[in-house]
């Protein structure tokens, strides 16, 4: 069962389109006159409460004069946007990172499990670097320094959208670096936990086997779109949106939130491991 509701290809044309037209600053009307419709098509196209087709995108990509790469690339998914889920594989530069920036911006909230390490939504500058260059010790300055700007772009989010985070509690053990650095961002981890719009859980280490085993994974919430499923493992990423998915992703959730320690027993915890850190 899929649920209704534009594609995640889709999704991620439309918002294209629209920061394009932005961009050149022209409004719905221009460009509405530009390919010969109305502006309210324009405007349904950006919010994709319209279905997209390639010649109409095309044209509309033409006038923008959007990069050669940008259509072909934007073409092409409205030529897939039916087929639901969508599968990326990253290189140096993560091109799907733009794209969860895009989604996280729209979501009204969010609900992430991390097994491995501190959630990106909740990481320092300097715990990003370390782990994103012992991830790949190929990148150069350049390409370090860009992956952790845009990781913290993603922070933006924390200001406005409900944000739930299940950690398991080895992460919160693992010194990827110096002390000061762990004892750092575990500090910053319990000042996100104080915020009314940040809940912050530890699932701990003595409990029997259960759904997080499976590995992390990003549920994300909109006002007006239906919800996504996003997760990421070795080199690969993959938005899923089938009915299946998210079923398997909220049940997954409510049983580890279950098995959770209380959010003031998680920010205890986390207190009392950071200042271990010496």
């Amino acid at each position: 069962m899929t649920r209704k509701g534009a594609s995640v290809r889709q999704r991620r044309v439309s918002t294209e389109l629209r920061a394009l037209r932005l961009a050149r600053r022209l409004s719905c009307a221009d460009v509405a006159k530009a390919i010969g419709c109305s502006e309210s098509k324009i405007s349904r196209m950006e919010t994709g409460q319209r279905g997209l087709r390639a010649d109409e995108v095309a044209a509309i990509l033409g006038f923008l004069r959007a990069p050669a790469a940008l259509r072909q690339e934007l073409v092409d998914l409205v030529r897939g946007g039916e087929h639901r889920n969508w599968h990326a594989i990253h290189g140096k530069l993560p091109s799907n990172w733009k794209d969860l920036i895009g989604f996280e911006a729209e979501a009204t909230a969010l609900y992430n499990y991390e097994p491995v390490l501190i959630p990106g939504l909740a990481q320092t500058p300097d715990y990003a670097r370390a782990i994103i260059q012992g991830a790949n010790d190929r990148l150069s300055d350049a390409e370090l320094d860009a992956l952790v700007a845009t990781r913290m772009g993603r922070q933006v989010i924390l200001s406005r959208a409900q944000v739930h985070l299940l950690i398991d509690e080895g992460i919160l053990h693992r010194r990827l670096a110096s002390p000061g650095m762990m004892r750092a961002q575990l500090q910053h981890l319990a000042t996100l936990g104080s915020r009314a719009n940040i809940v912050i859980q530890i699932v701990p280490l003595d409990i029997t086997a259960h759904p997080g085993l499976g590995g992390p994974f990003l549920v994300m919430d909109f006002a007006d779109q239906p919800s996504l499923v996003y997760v990421e493992s070795r080199g690969t990423s993959t938005f899923l949106e089938e009915e299946v998915h998210l079923t398997n992703a909220r049940l997954a959730w409510q049983r580890l939130r279950a098995l959770a320690l209380s959010p003031e027993e998680s920010l205890g915890l986390i207190a009392k491991v950071a200042g271990q850190m010496t």
